[in-house]
């Protein structure tokens, strides 16, 4: 079954769950800042990892020190879905151990 796009309070909600994060237009996203460059290119792969096994991928920016994630489903629009709000979470996990600054 195809996911469905969250109502406005969905996302409010989702988001009070999901501490940095924000809705930017249709999308969810977060930056997260990292000691140094190689600290912020280690998590990517994780990520990548995350994604593949979601089968669901988000838009990842990388700069020296900093790494951007933002997300939504493409197969209903470009909405915001339960598969976004669930990679923010597992990114979430994920950016613990990372020592985000």
């Amino acid at each position: 079954m195809a996911p469905e796009p969250l109502t406005p309070q969905e996302i409010e909600n989702a988001l009070a769950e999901l501490p940095g994060w924000t809705a930017a237009g249709d999308r969810i996203e977060r930056t997260y800042t990292f000691a140094g460059h190689l600290a912020a290119a280690a998590i990517v792969t994780e990520i990548a990892r995350v994604q593949e096994s979601l089968g669901h991928h988000a838009d990842l920016t990388l700069s020296y020190n900093k790494l951007t994630v933002s997300v939504n489903t493409h197969s209903v629009g470009g909405k915001i879905t339960e598969l976004d709000t669930e990679l923010a979470h597992r990114v979430e996990q994920i950016a613990v151990e990372h020592h985000v600054v």
